[in-house]
């Protein structure tokens, strides 16, 4: 009898099991606030698949974790590392593309912008002049001014599709970058691009997605409000629980944004 009930408990958990994001949503829990502050915005290509340990088990990133670490405990900087899955479109093979984002101002309305498409074997010490340069240490990025894009006019939307750190992501926001991909970056003249990107938080608002070079987080996305976040036309209350924030403000200053 105690093996039978505890076989039944273990299917009703099972049955029961649900994605983290529908119960967020079912709740009615409000994404504001869950943005995170950033200052700098850290944006490598690296192509799938993604393990869990990604971070930990290239090698390429392997080799900067130190530097890293020291950067964002020592030095304090607010630095957002993430990683994009290579496009056939927009990707060249045997190139790297890295996007450093950076705040311009204390007062800002949007990031400031590099990109760089480096040959595979240079990423790590481009990477590693952006650190320096941080740190204020010396370094010469100039000698990778050659692999500079002038991109400042294109849009990126960044799509969270890392199934291995969080299911949700990966049913739900799978679907979102296809749709952003496939109808409304074709459609916007070379202005937008949209890309699978690694974890960057805030995974029980699957699907979720940044929007730079703005700096705007939103979860919770539906088919049906795309029109308005890709092309910024209607009411902006469409959007009201999908927002997370803007990240050049703190948790209590994002909820106050968006009041206004």
């Amino acid at each position: 009898m105690v093996n039978m009930q505890a076989q039944h408990m273990h299917e009703l958990r099972t049955t029961d099991c649900s994605f983290c994001s529908l119960i967020s949503k079912a709740n009615g829990e409000d994404p504001i606030g869950t943005a995170g502050t950033c200052d700098h915005w850290l944006i490598m290509e690296i192509p799938k698949p993604w393990s869990q340990e990604i971070f930990e088990e290239n090698p390429t990133i392997k080799s900067l974790a130190s530097l890293f670490q020291e950067l964002v405990y020592q030095y304090k900087i607010k630095l957002k590392p993430i990683l994009i899955a290579p496009d056939r479109e927009y990707s060249c093979t045997g190139s790297t593309r890295v996007f450093y984002y950076y705040r311009p101002a204390k007062l800002f309305s949007q990031f400031e912008k590099y990109e760089f498409v480096v040959p595979e074997n240079k990423a790590a010490a481009l990477v590693t002049a952006i650190f320096k340069q941080l740190m204020q240490q010396p370094c010469d990025l100039s000698v990778f001014q050659q692999y500079q894009q002038q991109t400042d006019h294109i849009r990126e939307l960044m799509v969270c599709t890392h199934a291995q750190v969080d299911l949700a992501c990966g049913r739900f926001g799978t679907p979102i970058y296809r749709q952003l991909r496939k109808e409304y970056a074709p459609a916007s003249n070379g202005n937008l691009r949209v890309w699978q990107t690694t974890h960057f938080g805030g995974h029980q608002f699957a699907p979720t997605l940044i929007d730079l070079p703005q700096g705007n987080l939103w979860g919770h996305l539906e088919p049906n409000v795309l029109d308005l976040l890709v092309q910024q036309h209607g009411s902006v209350f469409g959007l009201h629980q999908c927002y997370r924030g803007w990240a050049g403000l703190s948790k209590f200053e994002q909820i106050v944004e968006r009041e206004i």
